[in-house]
């Protein structure tokens, strides 16, 4: 299970912050649980593991297995809550480097003209041996509209057509709200392959149902493994959510002295887009009326020689939120070299997984002695059932801290100030 472990955070608060803090995050909680709090039709993500759908689940992983059987590519079309949440998750439990199964590929996340004609090149290339490559497509979006996700689609709809003709439709998937909106308009019309995104539902709390799990289960993650551990979190936490009000608590106080900045870093580098889904979960959740700490995320030893000076000696504005896995990923070792010519002998026969965690050590205790308040959260090993486990810690701690700031976690009014704008300037009605 997860360890959230506050207790050197908490040493730069003092009792009476910190239980102001803790009475703030009880109320948060509570409001979560009764459905009182502002935006409590929004809680579906609590519903959804409450009662497991498991006819879902199956449907899932078949369109999976069918895309696994027969695809060379696989294109996720969304942006925000619509793609973070399933990368994160591929990107921790796949390998760096080459794929058993098809190639996933991201679109519609960016405006970026060069980006979306090289990605259109590179599947029209042919394969070596000069045949079409196979590819298959999520376009996901509740309402279809979105502009960066429906300037994609609109076209690689296009380029599907032209390469597959009439099959096109049985390569193209959407991920969308049960009726209403363009997308659907396009499936009665089309008669493109489909799955619901639950009505009450947010985009960054999707990634356990088909919006995340459709691409999880392509990339060949067990996907009710990783369900069922969001489902045995979300079981213990009813029963004893102590980690989380200590969490939340410590947050609360923190923004309450003066934090503003939460980096969120890990020492692997698979877990930076678990991290890129946390940003946007807590960010778009808690930045409202002036109010919130800002989520960024780092991934050392790597940032450490980019972001560390700042963090060490910069402005004490920030916390750290450390993400550990305890058990190593493989075995790799240093090997002693005769003549020790690169002056590394002293860590011969010693694990990379030992020294990172050495380095983490020593980053631990450096930035504490720099005033920085830390928080470690660990899991076992890195597999699907804990990083289920991982994505409900932190769809709940982010529900508890944000109410226990007073306002709403579920809406996002400021992404829609930038679109208002935006179509103004490109003279939409």
């Amino acid at each position: 299970m997860i360890n959230c472990d506050i207790r050197i955070a908490r040493s730069f608060l003092s009792d009476e912050t910190y239980i102001r803090s803790r009475t703030r995050a009880d109320i948060g909680l509570e409001q979560l649980k009764t459905k009182t709090g502002p935006g409590s039709e929004w809680l579906g993500w609590r519903d959804l593991l409450a009662k497991p759908n498991d006819a879902e689940l199956q449907s899932v992983e078949e369109v999976a297995k069918d895309i696994r059987t027969n695809a060379d590519i696989f294109i996720v079309c969304g942006i925000g809550g619509s793609y973070l949440g399933a990368k994160a998750v591929i990107d921790a439990l796949s390998s760096h480097f080459g794929s058993k199964g098809p190639e996933i590929v991201y679109a519609g996340h960016n405006m970026s003209g060069k980006y979306l004609k090289e990605l259109v090149e590179y599947i029209k290339a042919p394969k070596a041996d000069g045949s079409v490559k196979s590819v298959y497509l999520n376009v996901i979006s509740k309402s279809g509209s979105t502009l960066e996700t429906a300037l994609a689609f609109r076209t690689l709809r296009s380029v599907f057509n032209e390469l597959y003709g009439e099959d096109a439709t049985e390569r193209i998937i959407c991920t969308t709200s049960k009726e209403g909106g363009i997308l659907n308009a396009l499936i009665d019309q089309k008669g493109y392959r489909k799955f619901v995104i639950p009505g009450d539902v947010g985009g960054r709390f999707s990634v356990l149902t088909p919006v995340g799990l459709l691409p999880i289960a392509v990339a060949g993650i067990d996907i009710k493994t990783l369900f069922y551990g969001a489902v045995e979190a979300y079981n213990t936490y009813e029963d004893d959510a102590e980690d989380i009000l200590e969490y939340a608590a410590l947050r609360n106080a923190l923004h309450e002295t003066g934090k503003t900045i939460d980096v969120f870093a890990c020492f692997e580098p698979e877990l930076k887009s678990l991290g890129g889904w946390i940003q946007q979960l807590l960010g778009e959740s808690e930045g409202k009326e002036g109010q919130g700490i800002f989520p960024t995320v780092a991934s050392y030893s790597t940032d450490l020689h980019s972001l560390g000076q700042f963090i060490q000696q910069g402005q004490r504005s920030l916390m750290e939120t450390f993400i550990i896995v305890e058990k190593p990923f493989c075995d790799l070792t240093v090997t002693e070299i005769p003549g020790d010519d690169d002056k590394l002998n002293y860590l011969a026969g010693r694990s990379f997984h030992d020294i990172n965690t050495k380095a983490r050590e020593g980053t631990t205790e450096a930035h504490q002695d720099g005033n920085v308040p830390i928080v470690n959260i660990t899991i076992e090993a890195l597999n699907e059932q804990n990083i289920g486990a991982l994505i409900y810690f932190f769809e709940l701690l982010t529900g508890v801290f944000v109410y226990s700031l007073g306002i709403n976690p579920f809406n996002q009014p400021g992404v829609e100030d930038y679109k208002k704008a935006m179509y103004r300037l490109l003279g939409k009605e």
